[in-house]
């Protein structure tokens, strides 16, 4: 079992940043891939940025140019830089790990919630 720990969410002004960070109870080093999804009231949850092992990134295109994910492989941190945040931007924001050969085993954090304020 895997414990993802965010932290970071909070209430922001149109056009600020925060930072998410996400912290797995297992070491990352072989994770196959890590990432973070956004679910806002009403709407399903969605893809916001996943990661690799090997580095490469995805963006949803709503993010891209916004957001920067990265990692801390010696702290098992994930992080979601987002700058220019919107409105739209708001949502709990959920950390996703996926461990292991094959299809791997999901594991998901219990949420952070941002707030962007026009």
């Amino acid at each position: 079992q895997v414990q993802l720990v965010e932290s970071g969410g909070g209430l922001v002004q149109a056009g600020g940043s925060l930072r998410l960070s996400c912290a797995a109870s297992r070491s990352i080093l072989n994770i196959r891939a890590m990432g973070w999804y956004r679910q806002a009231p009403g709407k399903q949850r969605e893809l916001v940025v996943t990661v690799t092992n090997g580095g490469m990134t995805s963006y949803v295109d709503s993010v891209k140019g916004r957001f920067t994910i990265s990692r801390d492989i010696a702290k098992n941190t994930v992080y979601l830089q987002m700058n220019s945040l919107k409105p739209e931007d708001t949502a709990v924001y959920y950390c996703n790990a996926v461990y292991g050969l094959g299809s791997g085993v999901e594991y998901w954090g219990q949420g952070t919630q941002v707030t962007v304020s026009s």
